[in-house]
């Protein structure tokens, strides 16, 4: 299969070329254009296929539920969006709900999915503070315990691949030193730590701070906190939430100014509600409401989390927040990818990379989705 366009997404820029994809892989990619292709997307823009880290649902599915045909809903629909690669997040639970949750999840790895690639699980939870839980559970919340953590990787047979945990709640940072030992992401996140904690267990091998300015203290002049922890740490990867409502354009465009463009990872935090209607959904066992401006909440009014759509997400950071087009480009493709290990094969277009493809209307809506190299979604 070979497709070309006027604006393919290489090195930086955009440049007229061609991509032959086979096997699930590019082959090749050539500089300019020619009349013996498959496809040609005229003028439309060719960019690698956007990743999405940390998502708890969509489509009436929620991570924690133990539903296989939930789950592939899910992936054979977030082509729609552009999404080629995605973590399912779980949420603090009652031990029996996550290890089956778990154990659903890698049996459809273990099986096979149409649609987006589910790159393995982030367990969002339950080594969280109890100040800055936000809408996570309060009775099932506790300090990190890494014999339990080991019975999680036991039900997700070893497909766990980041964490959220609080690091003032890990003593001597001891499933954080686990965690990277094994390669396991380490993300700080719905924390009270102060930057001395956080700095420390970045020492002890945390990479990256959960949906920056949301369930952290604020930045305060004598007392920083995780988040003049993440907006001041070299090296330290930061989640936002680009929907304007979480977290505002403002906010988001000074995340994007005051770090490393490479540092930065957008990200859905999507909920079992999204894609459908208004009204009243489960959340970690409890209820929350869909409102109309796309955001869910629960009864007294705590945020959840978003029904963002990834290709909107690069909307409003270019359109609206102003963020460069490369800036927020890596945020949702090489960055996640770097951050999880995987930019060896996913991230950008590059012979040899799956040949995961997203072909871009100028309003920034999805024309056609390639996951490895087979189309998952149109729309023609």
């Amino acid at each position: 299969m070979k497709i070309q366009s006027e604006r393919v997404w290489l090195a930086g820029g955009f440049y007229p070329a061609q991509i032959t994809m086979e096997n699930g892989l590019i082959r090749d990619i050539t500089p300019g254009l020619s009349p013996g292709v498959d496809k040609d997307y005229g003028a439309r823009r060719i960019i690698p296929g956007l990743i999405d880290s940390h998502a708890h649902g969509a489509w009436d599915y929620d991570t924690n539920e133990n539903a296989p045909e939930g789950l592939r809903r899910w992936a054979s629909r977030l082509p729609e969006e552009g999404v080629t690669a995605f973590c399912p997040t779980t949420v603090t639970d009652e031990n029996a709900t996550l290890l089956a949750a778990l154990d659903n999840i890698s049996r459809v790895m273990e099986a096979g999915h149409a649609g987006a690639e589910i790159l393995g699980i982030h367990l969002e939870g339950p080594f969280l503070s109890q100040q800055y839980r936000g809408a996570q559970p309060e009775k099932q919340i506790r300090p990190a315990d890494v014999a339990q953590f080991q019975a999680f990787e036991q039900a997700a047979r070893g497909r766990i691949i980041a964490i959220t945990l609080a690091p003032e709640e890990d003593s001597q940072f001891a499933l954080t030193r686990y965690c990277a030992q094994k390669g396991i992401v380490v993300n700080m996140g719905h924390s009270n730590a102060s930057f001395e904690q956080a700095l420390a267990a970045v020492a002890n091998g945390a990479k990256n701070v959960t949906h920056v300015y949301n369930g952290m203290a604020k930045y305060v002049n004598r007392e920083p906190g995780l988040l003049g922890a993440a907006l001041n740490i070299d090296g330290l990867y930061g989640e936002v939430i680009a929907d304007g409502i979480f977290v505002s354009l403002v906010s988001a465009a000074h995340l994007y100014r005051s770090k490393n463009d490479n540092d930065i990872i957008m990200i859905s935090d999507s909920m079992k509600s999204k894609g459908c209607p208004p009204g009243r959904y489960m959340f970690g066992g409890e209820p929350m409401v869909l409102g109309d401006d796309g955001a869910t909440r629960r009864d007294n009014g705590v945020l959840v989390g978003s029904t963002l759509q990834l290709n909107r997400g690069l909307y409003n950071m270019v359109e609206r927040a102003m963020v460069p087009f490369s800036a927020a480009l890596k945020s949702c493709t090489i960055n996640p990818a770097r951050l999880l290990g995987l930019d060896n094969r996913k991230g950008k277009l590059q012979r040899g990379f799956d040949a995961d493809i997203v072909v871009l209307e100028d309003n920034y809506q999805v024309n056609t989705t390639y996951c490895r190299g087979a189309i998952a979604w149109s729309i023609n």
